[in-house]
This record gives structure tokens, sequence and C-alpha cells, in this order.
């Protein structure tokens, strides 16, 4: 076993972060080359098989990523956290609010009901599917972060994890999407780690949680 480093947990932060970077090798490179037309004129089942390749790569880097983690440094993210105080839960529903809020905001209404009508039920489907997904790797992000953190500065109650979120996921909203896009990305990038921490660092909690806040 090696002895942990915060910038070990770092590094597989970034990893993380270039895993969901990887969505872009797949839509501007590879399936364009294999579909003879670029993503804007995608018929239903290429849009379907993009989600479903890129759904794979995904879970295959996080999948390697935390058993790198618990081989190498004996970090299991998947342990169970305590027991969560009625507080911590109110504070959880207000940042849950908070991300329903920015995510108005910035859709001009609400996401889930545009992407249902705008996509039809079946595109819809694979896309929430490709969104665990994402999920799944951002968590990872501020997991990472938060670990990497923790070890160089010992204060565990500060959401390192969000911060380093904010400045990976959320920076490149600024180069994906819009600035505004990208200012709230960063802003629900904090507070996707607050909650993580807390849910009591408990994954199979935080991960629903986080998702919800993600696609809601």
């Amino acid at each position: 076993m090696k002895k942990e480093t915060g910038l070990d947990y770092i590094w597989l932060a970034l990893y993380a972060f270039g895993g969901i970077g990887l969505e872009v090798i797949l839509a501007f490179g590879l399936e364009p080359a294999l579909y003879g037309a670029q993503m804007s004129d995608w018929l239903l089942w290429q849009h379907i098989l993009h989600w479903i390749l890129t759904c794979i790569v995904w879970g295959t880097v996080g999948v390697v990523l935390i058993k790198y983690a618990k081989k190498s440094y004996q970090f299991d993210i998947l342990q169970k956290g305590e027991k969560m105080k009625s507080w911590q839960w109110g504070f959880v529903v207000f940042f849950v609010v908070l991300s329903l809020f920015i995510s108005y905001l910035d859709w001009n209404g609400s996401k889930l009901i545009i992407e249902f009508y705008a996509n039809g039920w079946l595109k819809f489907i694979f896309q929430y599917i490709y969104y665990v997904f994402e999920t799944f790797l951002v968590m990872l992000i501020l997991i990472f972060g938060q670990r990497a953190f923790e070890l160089w500065f010992h204060k565990p109650n500060i959401p390192y994890g969000g911060i380093v979120l904010a400045l990976t996921w959320g920076i490149a909203h600024f180069f994906t999407k819009d600035i505004m896009t990208g200012i709230l990305c960063m802003i629900s990038g904090f507070a996707f780690g607050s909650v993580y921490l807390l849910v009591n660092r408990d994954v199979r909690k935080g991960f629903w949680i986080l998702f919800v806040m993600f696609v809601l």
C-alpha cells in the first residue's frame, strides 16, 4: 500500500475530470467519422448510441479510479457514513432548492420538462441515464478533491471538494456553454461539495441527492 498524499488525490480528481472530457473525443472525433455527420445532424439512434458509448467510457473510468484508490491507498469511497442529524437534512433541502433555482434561471424554466418535450420520451430516457454517469464522475471529482485538501490542511469541515469541482467542471462550462452557465455551474459545484459533507460522506445517500440537484 502506498502512502497517500494530497497530490495523489488531486491527480485522481483530475483523471475523473479528464474522463468527462473523453466525451469530446467521441462527439467531435470518432463518431462524426463513423456516422458521416456532425452532432447537429445526427439521427435519433446516433444520439442514443452516443450516450451509450459515453456511459460505457465514463463508467469504466469511474470504476478504475475507485478500485485504484482502494487498492493503492485503502480509500474506500463506498464506506457508510454516520447517521445524519435533522439540521443536516435541513441544509441538504436548502441546497437542493438552491440548485433547482439555479437550474430554473439557467434554463428559463424547468429543465426536466423542457428536455422531455424537446427530446421525446425515448431520447429523454437515454439522456437521463447519461446524466447518471455524469453525476458519477462529477462526484468522484469532489470526493478526491475533498480528500486531497483534507490531507494538506486537516480541516475536514470545509467543502474543498466543491471548490475543486467548481474550478474544473464548473469553469469548463465557460468554454462549452457561456459565461452565465459557467458561473451557475461553479456555484452548483460548491453546493455539491457542501452536500457531500452534510451527508457525512455517505455516497449511497449523496449520489442520488446530487443526481436530483444535477438533473432538475
